[in-house]
């Protein structure tokens, strides 16, 4: 499948970006602080992003702005959500996946900075279903 194989590449130069980052700062700062570095370092790397996207809620055919966004959105492709937290918890992965459902985006990267080694704190979330060519 080659779209699969797209999106593997694309998720191993975003890792790579993360993990340089994770390698210069180091665990223990704010989630804020990794995203601005991290898109920083994508941009050195020549790839495309958007921060903090809005993320509207469609209820019974109207889009509703409660709130959410989405941490940032590299090459209109992959969804990272950011944590600075202890440990991913289920509640984190289940953030991400319905990010994933309400935007259409099919793979998401949870990215935790606050642990020794970041290959420890990198979850990988695939939406099996593209929602947005599904009319209600």
């Amino acid at each position: 499948m080659q779209t699969g194989k797209r999106h593997d590449a694309l998720t191993e130069k975003i890792i790579g970006a993360a993990i340089e980052v994770h390698r210069n700062l180091g665990p223990g700062l704010l989630e804020s602080t990794y995203e601005i570095c991290l898109c920083h370092e994508l941009s050195l790397r020549g790839l495309q992003f958007r921060r903090q996207v809005a993320l509207p809620v469609a209820y019974k055919g109207i889009n509703l702005d409660a709130g959410y966004r989405l941490d940032v959105v590299v090459e209109d492709q992959v969804v990272l959500e950011l944590k600075a937290v202890d440990s991913i918890q289920s509640v984190h992965e289940a953030q991400l996946m319905t990010y994933l459902k309400l935007s259409g985006y099919q793979i998401g990267l949870l990215m935790n900075f606050n642990v020794k080694y970041l290959k420890q704190g990198i979850k990988r979330i695939v939406n099996q279903f593209d929602d947005r060519n599904i009319t209600p």
